[in-house]
């Protein structure tokens, strides 16, 4: 006999699994007011438009203004989103997040002028402002960074009417998450015990993709993608509707690729892009290693895609409850200091964390907030290893967040995609470390190993083959080549031949997959997963070895935010990604992986 299994209601969430969104606004009512309140102040900032040259004291205001507003404006909008990712088909906070949306975009048109009236101030008068006001220290950063940038500002009017299209620019993304989290309806498909069982985002890996049966594995896998190709033009769509975005305000700001102003806009090197693509693809042996240890200790004549998630423990049934997992977390992060896990711990009691599923809930994980505000954690908490790490590497996006908010005044409270990820692969690392330190069971130790290549694989070589993805995707549009579902999917399906070909029966179905990957709607970010693992695995390395010296270092780094460029950060924190060494580092890393794989096979 089988049974459905749905997901819960929102409404039937326990309280103290959901986060503490009240502490934002206690009420829908409270995000009205203020709403109005900061609409309302939108004119002020328009007020200094073509005023910023007359003195260091308008100036000091006109900045003061702007930043007074996206504070609270960065409070709403973080609000009306969260609500609406707890049930995405919720109408009431579509229509907030829709409004919101609107106002930030009504914002940016607001205050577009002032990098190029910055720029008009010539560079003497600029600088006898800077050293009159004493209010305009903090904004010493800004202002070099608007320099260099000079060549890419347009005028004030140019950039007020390409902050107004911005709201259009994010229509592809918003089009992609109502077809793919609301409208589009997944399968039910069976589980391990026969259950009919309603596949969703959440648990396709946990409690499909992971299973010791094939069969499960299978019929999940080809519902899902199956589920995306019955939508492949529409998807296919979206995605070349965004790589137009990019390039559109690439070539807008004079950029010579949408590549570059990614890079640029950070002062990031683009060696730092192809050196990472260089690195893996010069390594790909250990990938193909790792995959044929995988497939013999299988008992597999051949490997498909959706073997390469089963844990190779199978005696081990690792089920971690959400509570244990906060303590095997703290517990693990102890070699960061009492300073790091109290607020840790503090953060699991307060509230900062959404736990788990629910019908219509954003899929996924996320670390997101706003000055001001908790540093919140979205989680969809399956009871196994990987949510349990899933819970570390989150946490370690909101500590850096907790951190670089305490520390920094406003105008440096954020810190750059190419650092993001930093932070929360470490905390996977030194979890990693305490769980193979503390483990007894040599099966479990074995667990962990496969975990750690596993992380390798998916951070390393999955997120470079999609950053190669995107580079190509980019390149042709840019030549005039039209995205169409079939050139998108040959694109992919090619790519995974080149990574796992030599050892896997690259299933067909495969070249859909990148209609799955939300993360293409955050162009370019996904290559900074892995320079950021590379450089946590060095920072990670340091913090285990050095001890105090090390921590002080990392610390100095979470607590920096943006007040100084990204790679200058790393640098100082001890990880230089202008060269390859960190990739090949981080390689050499994963071979030793395998080596205690086969030692404990």
């Amino acid at each position: 006999m089988t049974t459905a299994q749905a997901l819960p209601k929102r409404s039937e969430i326990p309280t103290e699994l959901t986060w503490n969104l009240e502490a934002i606004y206690p009420t829908d009512a409270d995000w009205e007011a203020e709403f109005a309140r900061v609409a309302a102040r939108l004119p002020e900032v328009a007020s200094y438009a073509g005023r910023l040259g007359e003195s260091a004291r308008t100036l000091l205001a006109a900045f003061t203004t702007r930043d007074q507003i996206a504070e609270a404006l960065g409070k709403l909008f973080v609000y009306a989103h969260m609500r609406l990712h707890q049930d995405s088909a919720n109408s009431h906070y579509q229509a907030l997040a829709d409004r919101v949306t609107t106002l930030n975009n009504d914002f940016g048109a607001a205050a577009a002028y002032i990098t190029p009236e910055v720029l008009a101030i010539p560079e003497e008068r600029l600088e006898r402002f800077v050293a009159d006001e004493p209010g305009l220290a903090v904004y010493r950063h800004q202002l070099d960074e608007m320099t260099r940038e000079r060549a890419h500002v347009l005028s004030a009017e140019m950039e007020g009417l390409l902050a107004q299209a911005a709201e259009l620019g994010a229509a592809p993304e918003r089009i992609y998450e109502m077809l793919s989290n609301a409208d589009m309806k997944l399968p039910m498909v069976h589980d391990e015990q026969g259950n009919l069982t309603q596949l969703t985002h959440g648990n396709y890996l946990t409690k499909f993709l992971e299973s010791q049966n094939r069969d499960v594995r299978r019929e999940a896998f080809e519902a899902m993608l199956g589920s995306f190709n019955a939508y492949r033009n529409t998807f296919g769509a979206s995605l070349a509707a965004q790589v137009k975005r990019d390039i559109f305000f690439a070539r807008a700001h004079k950029y010579g690729s949408a590549l570059e102003a990614a890079h640029e806009a950070h002062n990031i090197p683009a060696s730092v892009y192809d050196n990472l693509v260089a690195t893996v693809n010069t390594n790909l042996g250990l990938l193909h290693r790792y995959l044929r240890i995988r497939k013999r200790a299988m008992g597999l004549e051949t490997l498909h895609m959706y073997d390469l998630y089963t844990p190779l423990a199978r005696e081990v049934e690792y089920k971690v409850a959400f509570e244990e997992a906060q303590r095997q977390v703290a517990a693990a992060l102890a070699p960061l200091g009492a300073d790091y896990v109290e607020p840790l711990t503090r953060g699991f009691r307060s509230r900062w964390i959404d736990a788990l599923e629910n019908e219509g809930k954003q899929r996924g994980a996320y670390s997101w907030g706003s000055y001001g505000t908790q540093p919140y954690v979205l989680l969809n908490y399956q009871p196994g290893i990987d949510s349990l790490f899933t819970l570390a590497h989150e946490m370690g996006h909101s500590m850096h967040s907790y951190f670089t908010w305490d520390a920094q005044p406003f105008p440096y409270a954020h810190y750059t995609m190419f650092v993001a990820e930093v932070a929360s692969t470490l905390n996977e690392a030194l979890l990693t470390s305490y769980l193979l330190r503390t483990a007894s069971d040599p099966a479990l130790k074995l667990y962990v190993v496969n975990h750690a290549l596993e992380t390798f694989r998916a951070t390393l070589y999955r997120q470079t083959l999609f950053a190669e993805f995107e580079r190509e995707t980019h390149a042709r549009a840019e030549a005039g080549e039209a995205l169409t579902p079939e050139s998108l999917s040959a694109l992919y399906k090619g790519l995974n031949d080149t990574y796992y070909g030599p050892e896997v029966a690259v299933d067909d179905l495969i070249e859909i997959e990148w209609a799955r990957i939300p993360h293409f709607y955050s162009s370019f970010y996904v290559y900074q997963y892995a320079t950021g693992i590379s450089a946590s695995a060095a920072l990670a390395s340091q913090i285990l070895s050095e001890g105090e010296p090390a921590v002080q270092r990392y610390k100095r780094f979470l607590s920096s935010g943006d007040s100084d460029y990204s790679i200058n950060l790393l640098r100082d924190a001890g990880v230089d990604l202008s060269t390859p060494q960190p990739i090949q580092a981080a390689l050499d890393t994963f071979g030793q992986y395998l080596d205690q794989l086969e030692a404990l096979l």
